[in-house]
Order: structure tokens, then sequence, then C-alpha cells
């Protein structure tokens, strides 16, 4: 079995590098930073002098790097994986980066048998320290069969999203709804304050709650948008989650009419859940 090569590793990178120290074929690595190779030596893995050398031995090979830029310097670099990388070779972007550059560089490497495979992932360094992360993978078939196995000593869920390009489209699709929550976190926050409450507290709230029903994920089981029917088995739930949330926000916009503080979030929510649940009056 051959080894697998990781390159970046920073505070994602290293603690998923570290699960694939239990690959059998061994572990290859690369960082420019001297200090950041150092644990992985004592824990027997193999350093690489540059990415270049990394696909020298290694087949299926991941990237932690910054940006679309290192995405580009690590792969076509004077001492990038493709100056030696063999035709097969399965390559893994698992940083966030712009959504037609997986496409882009499947479209212009495959040619000469390099898979370029988008995998970025969520769940932040803790979820990598525990192999708790989940994977978006953008692939051909073949290559989602090729890095399946090694993406699950890191990863908890994993998701074929689609061809090269799909795996970021899901990522910007998820890392939306986690800004815009935070927005709307901040906004709730200022309308407790106003009201007196410890914010502290309240959050505690907002976390064990979450964990029990699922936070917004809890209504993303629907495998379309459009309109639900009114027979669907979907439509009283759904009907339901948007009485409630018209009356609770309907109340919340009051409260914050009288406390002087300003929710727009609140206010376009109020205006577009019904439409937005497929359940309009």
């Amino acid at each position: 079995m051959k080894p697998v090569g990781f390159v970046g590793l920073g505070q994602m990178g290293a603690p998923m590098a570290r699960r694939l120290l239990d690959w059998p074929g061994g572990l290859v690595v690369h960082d420019v930073r001297p200090e950041a190779l150092q644990p992985f030596l004592e824990a027997g893995a193999r350093a690489a002098g540059s990415p270049g050398e990394v696909a020298e031995s290694a087949e299926v090979i991941s990237l932690m790097v910054r940006d679309d830029a290192q995405v580009e310097e690590v792969l076509s670099g004077p001492a990038g994986l493709l100056a030696t990388a063999a035709p097969g070779t399965v390559v893994a972007v698992h940083s966030t980066i712009a959504a037609g550059t997986a496409a882009r560089l499947a479209a212009l490497y495959g040619p000469r048998g390099i898979e370029i495979v988008d995998a970025p992932v969520s769940g932040g360094a803790p979820g990598a320290a525990r192999g708790e992360l989940a994977v978006m993978v953008g692939a051909t078939d073949a290559a989602f069969a090729r890095c399946r196995d090694v993406f699950a000593l890191w990863a908890g869920h994993t998701m074929h999203a689609g061809p090269p390009g799909a795996g970021t489209a899901a990522k910007l699709a998820r890392n939306l709804l986690h800004f815009v929550s935070f927005a709307a976190a901040a906004e709730a926050q200022r309308l407790a304050e106003a009201a007196g409450l410890d914010l502290v507290e309240l959050g505690k709230v907002v976390r064990h709650t979450d964990a029990v029903t699922g936070g917004p994920g809890a209504i993303m089981l629907r495998r379309t948008t459009a309109p639900v029917a009114e027979d669907s088995g979907w439509y009283p739930i759904l009907s339901h989650v948007r009485d409630l949330g018209h009356k609770d926000l309907t109340l919340a916009v009051e409260l914050a009419a009288e406390l002087d503080v300003d929710t727009p979030l609140a206010r376009l929510a109020l205006s577009r859940l019904a439409t937005d649940l497929g359940v309009a009056p």
C-alpha cells in the first residue's frame, strides 16, 4: 500500500494529518515550517522537502493551505506536486477556495491523469482532533473511491457532493448558514441585553436547545426548495413551524421596538419565513 501525503500542517492540517499516522502505507508530510514537521517525524512520518517530493511516493495527497494562490503554488510552482506526480495521483484540496477553482484545475490537469478533488471540511480544529469533521467532496466517482478510506480516518461524515467544484459549493452554502446565524445571534444578544438579560446564561440556553433540536439544520430534510404541496407529509410540519415562527418573530420585533433595538434580520425573517419554508399562505 502506498503512503498518503499531506501538505500544510497548520491549525486544521496538523490534527487532520495526525489521524493519518495510522494509514497502513505510511504518511509523508510537508510544511514550510520545520517546527511543524518535527512532531510528525517523531511519530514515524516521513518529511518531504517540497510538495514535489511528497508526490514522488504518495498517490493520494491532501492540501490544507490558506487560499487559491497557495493551492496553485503547491500544485504548479517550481517544486510543486505536478513536477513529480504520476498519472493516477489524487490531489484533495481541503482549503475553502473560490467556487470555480476546483473545476478549472480538474479540467486543466485531468488530461495529465491527475485527479483534482475539492474536499473542504467543517467542524474546526476540535472536530479534526477527534476525527469528526464533515467533508464535502467534489470528485469523479473514481477519485472519490480512491480517497474515501483516507478521509475516513479524520472525518465523521463524508458527502460526495458531485463533480469537482461541488464540494466547494456545498461548503459555501454551509458557511452562509453559519455566518448569517452569527449575525442573527448578535442581533438576539442586543435584544437580550436591552431587556436586562445575562447574555452568557442565554448562550447556554441556545447551545442546550440547539443540541436537542438540531438548530437550523433541523429543517434541511427535503430534497428541494420548491413550495410544499398541501397533501405532502411535510406540509403540516412546516406550516406549524411557519405559524410558530410568525408568532414568535412578531413578538420579538415588537419587543425590540419597545426597547429601541434595531433588528433588521428578524424583520426580514418575518417577511420571508413562510415563503422560504415553502408553505406561504
